[in-house]
C-alpha cells in the first residue's frame, strides 16, 4: 500500500541557493548549520545538500526507527562511496548479503572473550608508551593528538596482526593520514573528478593505497604460508578473522575480503580511538576536580605494577563515565547517512525512495530534551541511574545502532579504558592557555588543530 503523506516536510527558512541548495552551509560549518536546524525544527527537515534530497531527523524514537526498526528499507549512501575507494568492501561500505555474512564471519573476533587476550596486548604497548613518554623533556607541552595517533596505530599493529611492525609504521601512518585526508576533500567536494585521472591528487591516493595494500597483503601472505597454532590464532584479529568459517556455507574469506576488513580495522582503530582519547584530555584539562577524582580512581585500583593485570581495568567505572561523556559531546561518528530504498513514513512526514536519511549523533547527544545543560562535561550522567539511564536508548548512539552498530565498539572502549588510566596514573596535566581548539567534522569529528596538554 503506497504511503501517504499526510503533512509537508519542512524546509529551511533560509532557502538555498539553486542547484547548490544547502551545500554551502554544509560545507562552511556543518555544526553550527546541524545545532540551526535543531533549535528550528521539532522532528525532520528536508535538505538539498550536494545535489540530493536529504532529511534530517532530531528525535531519538526517529533515529532508532531508521537504524534499527526499518534498517532493511536503509543502505549505505552514496557518501560511502569515497570510503569504499579506499577501504573496499568491508563492514564500514558493505550492504545487503554481502555486508550480513562479512558479519556472521568476523562477529565471532569481537566476543569478549577474545578481547580479553587483546587487553595484555594494548596494557603492555600502553606501558612501553607510558615510558617514552616519562623521557621527554620536562614542562615542554606535548602534541597529544599525535601522540595518542602513534600509540593507536602500534596497538592495532599488535592487535590485528600479531608481529612486530617496527620500521613500517611511520610509512603505513603517513599513508592512511593521506588517504582520510584526500577521503575527506573528495566528501566535502562539489566536484569530483574521476579517480582514473592523472591528477596530483589522485597520484598521490593511489599511490597511499598502494603502500596499505602492500603492507597487508604482505602480511596475509606470510600467515598464508606459516599458519599459527590455534592458540596462536587467538591472539590477534587477524589470525581470527583467517580461521573463520561461514556457518551457512563452511567458506572462508578470501585474501581481497581479508584486506578489505583490515583496512577498515585499522583505520577505525588507528584514527578514531587517538581522535576520542585527544578529546578527552582536552576536556580533563578543563576540568581539573574531574581530573583530580579520576586519578583517585586509578591510583587506588591500578596500585604502582608497571603493567597491571587486565581484570582490574573492570574496577574502574568512572574511567568509563569519563570515557563515554568525552563521546557524548565529541563523537567521532558525528553524522549517519542512510539510502531510502522505498518511500518510508516518520510520523506524518515521508521520506522518499532515492533520498539520504540523516541521523546525527553530534545533535543527538545535545538534545536538551535528553540531557540537562547538554553543553556541560559531567561523567555522572553515566553513573548507575543517572541520565543515561533515564534517556531514550537512542539519545546516546556514539557507535551507532542496530544491526550496524559498530563491532569494534567493546574494543575501542576497552582499548580507551585502558590508555586514560595508565596515562593519568603516571602524569598530572593540564590546559595549554593559549590553545581556542574547535571542532573540525571532517569524515570524523577531529580537533581543528592539534591539542597539546602541559604534563608534569
Amino acid at each position: 500500500m503506497e504511503t501517504v503523506a499526510t503533512s509537508p516536510l519542512p524546509v529551511p527558512r533560509r532557502a538555498g541557493l539553486p542547484i547548490l541548495g544547502n551545500t554551502l552551509a554544509f560545507l562552511y560549518n556543518p555544526l553550527k548549520a546541524l545545532r540551526s536546524l535543531r533549535q528550528e525544527y521539532e522532528r525532520i527537515v528536508h535538505l538539498q545538500i550536494g545535489g540530493r534530497n536529504q532529511y534530517l531527523v532530531f528525535n531519538p524514537e526517529d533515529a532508532k526507527h531508521i537504524l534499527q526498526e526499518n534498517h532493511r528499507n536503509y543502505g549505505r549512501s552514496p557518501a560511502f562511496e569515497v570510503l569504499r575507494i579506499f577501504l573496499g568492501n568491508g563492514l564500514l561500505t558493505s550492504d545487503g548479503d554481502f555486508w550480513r555474512r562479512q558479519r556472521r564471519l568476523a562477529q565471532p573476533a569481537f566476543h569478549r572473550q577474545k578481547l580479553a587476550a587483546l587487553a595484555e596486548t594494548m596494557i603492555s604497548e600502553t606501558a612501553d608508551w607510558i615510558d617514552e613518554l616519562q623521557q621527554l623533556p620536562p614542562h615542554k607541552p606535548i602534541n597529544m593528538s599525535q601522540a595518542f595517533m602513534d600509540v593507536t596505530m602500534r596497538i592495532v599493529c599488535k592487535t590485528l596482526f600479531g608481529s612486530d611492525t617496527a620500521g613500517k609504521l611511520t610509512g603505513l601512518s603517513q599513508a592512511l593520514d593521506t588517504l582520510n585526508y584526500m577521503a575527506n576533500r573528495r566528501l566535502l567536494s562539489p566536484i569530483r573528478v574521476p579517480m582514473h585521472w592523472k591528477t596530483p591528487s589522485n597520484n598521490r591516493f593511489r599511490q597511499a593505497g598502494q603502500l596499505v595494500d602492500m603492507f597487508i597483503y604482505e602480511v596475509i601472505n606470510a600467515r598464508r604460508k606459516n599458519p599459527l597454532t590455534e592458540n596462536e590464532q587467538r591472539s590477534d584479529l587477524l589470525g581470527m578473522l583467517l580461521s573463520a568459517e561461514d556457518e551457512e556455507t563452511g567458506e572462508r574469506m578470501s585474501d581481497k575480503q581479508l584486506r578489505d576488513e583490515c583496512v577498515t580495522l585499522f583505520s577505525a582503530g588507528h584514527e578514531t580511538t587517538a581522535v576520542s582519547m585527544a578529546w578527552t584530555i582536552y576536556l580533563l584539562t578543563q576540568h581539573p576536580d574531574i581530573l583530580l577524582r579520576l586519578q583517585t580512581e586509578v591510583q587506588s585500583v591500578l596500585g604502582d605494577s608497571r603493567v597491571p593485570p587486565s581484570d582490574v581495568f573492570r574496577a574502574l567505572p568512572y574511567t568509563l563515565q569519563v570515557i563515554q561523556e568525552s563521546l557524548r559531546l565529541y563523537p567521532p561518528a558525528w553524522i549517519m547517512s542512510r539510502l531510502a530504498h522505498q518511500n518510508d513514513h516518520i510520523g506524518p512526514y515521508i521520506i522518499p525512495a532515492g533520498s539520504t536519511a540523516l541521523v546525527s549523533p553530534y545533535i543527538l547527544h545535545r538534545n536538551p530534551a535528553s540531557w540537562s545543560d547538554p553543553e556541560r562535561f559531567n561523567p555522572d550522567r553515566f553513573a548507575p541511574g543517572g541520565e543515561k539511564d533515564q534517556a531514550h536508548a537512542y539519545a546516546y548512539v556514539p557507535f551507532g545502532g542496530g544491526p550496524r552498530l559498530c563491532i569494534g565498539n567493546q574494543f575501542a572502549l576497552m582499548e580507551m579504558q585502558i590508555l586514560l588510566a595508565m596515562l593519568v596514573r603516571k602524569f598530572r596535566f593540564s590546559q595549554v592557555s593559549s590553545q581556542v581548539i574547535n571542532p573540525k567534522p571532517l569524515i570524523t569529528l577531529r580537533p581543528n588543530r592539534p591539542i597539546y596538554a602541559q604534563f608534569t
